[in-house]
């Protein structure tokens, strides 16, 4: 088989044609990364991310009531927990979800509604310890949602602390990581150079860092939907307020030599932000270049080559990227891809890669 023809192998059988488009649709990146996981990973990876990203679109979903969002979110947390699929509970479940989904304005997160209760069958379609891990993964995930539901009510809002901001990071992403390496380690022994415990630490930082870079990407949007995440504590050090960065999150254009103030004081937190995130991804992939098989290597790197690119075009963009949607183009992802399928996917070519992405000189 071509090396090229890694990236084109879908998750497990226990995925239907359905759900792969679904999960194409809602990941145009980590879709990617799973479907080069070795097979003993793909469904659980996949089913779990399925179920993270049905229970992401209710918590963020602002445009409907938090009571509502409440409702269905504890009610998905319960379903997930649940070992013995109470019929009643499914049919609650079912109904809840078919009306959510039919208010849904994106196309691609309304069939993931619809198909939400497809994908909870999958999760007792898994092994054991495998149901286990997703649902201690999910658990903690689910209760940062909650409480993202919680702090960022009505009206505008912001995190209060730098460890509020860490807690958050570790419960929808850190545990991730952790998550991901204990699969490994129970279905691929030896799979990496380092030990365990390592692993699960450098794992955990590398998905804190790619929420914090959803973070900085998505900061516009999210200032227009009332939530902050530059604690109140860092924004006040700078002469900041959440409210100066929801206006200029809004327009750049009514009143440009305060929001060019905004700006000015916000570069530095930005910045520093930025560094932060780096740091985080160079454990991704240092993370990545431990592995010892393939496909897993190069499904752990995609996600940190991605990021470090982003975190590059940000750099350029500056703080004026809470006005601007910045992403990896997507002609530039394909030619990633093929220049690590023409080096195959070897740890000097990965390493390589990433300076590259970060804009940093070659070797």
């Amino acid at each position: 088989m071509p090396f090229s023809a890694l990236f084109n192998r879908p998750p497990g059988p226990a995925i239907s044609a359905q759900l792969r488009r679904i999960l194409r649709g809602v990941s145009r990146s980590f879709h990617l990364s799973i479907q080069l996981l070795p097979p003993a990973l793909q469904s659980p990876v996949a089913i779990g991310y399925l179920l993270a990203r049905a229970t992401d679109t209710v918590a963020d979903t602002t445009a409907l009531p938090i009571a509502q969002r409440h409702v269905l979110l504890d009610l998905l947390t319960q379903s997930i927990a649940d070992t013995t699929r109470s019929s009643e509970q499914i049919e609650k479940l079912t109904g809840l979800t078919q009306a959510f989904a039919a208010q849904q304005t994106d196309p691609q997160e309304r069939a993931l509604m619809q198909a939400l209760p497809q994908c909870l069958p999958l999760l007792h379609s898994l092994g054991q310890d495998d149901q286990r891990s997703v649902r201690l993964v999910l658990s903690h995930i689910t209760h940062g949602q909650q409480l993202d539901m919680t702090r960022f009510g009505p009206g505008l809002h912001a995190l209060q602390t730098e460890a509020e901001l860490a807690e958050y990071t570790w419960l929808v992403a850190g545990c991730v990581g952790e998550f991901w390496t204990e699969l490994c380690g129970r279905h691929l022994p030896g799979y990496s150079l380092l030990p365990q415990q390592e692993m699960v630490q450098i794992g955990r930082s590398y998905g804190m860092g790619l929420q914090r870079l959803n973070i900085l990407r998505d900061a516009g949007a999210d200032l227009e939907g009332g939530r902050c995440y530059w604690p109140m504590e860092t924004l006040a050090k700078a002469g900041l307020t959440p409210a100066m960065l929801a206006q200029t999150a809004q327009t750049s254009q009514t009143a440009p030599t305060h929001h060019a103030h905004t700006l000015k004081a916000l570069s530095p937190l930005f910045n520093e932000g930025l560094d932060r995130t780096q740091a985080h991804l160079a454990d991704g992939m240092r993370y990545a270049l431990a592995l010892k098989p393939l496909r897993l290597r190069l499904a752990s790197a995609l996600p940190a080559l991605i990021g470090a690119r982003t975190v590059a075009l940000l750099r350029q963009a500056g703080p004026a990227a809470l006005n601007q949607r910045v992403k990896m183009p997507r002609q530039e992802v394909r030619s990633l891809l093929w220049r690590i399928a023409l080096g195959r996917g070897t740890a000097a070519v990965l390493e390589r890669e990433f300076l590259r992405a970060a804009g940093k000189p070659l070797p």
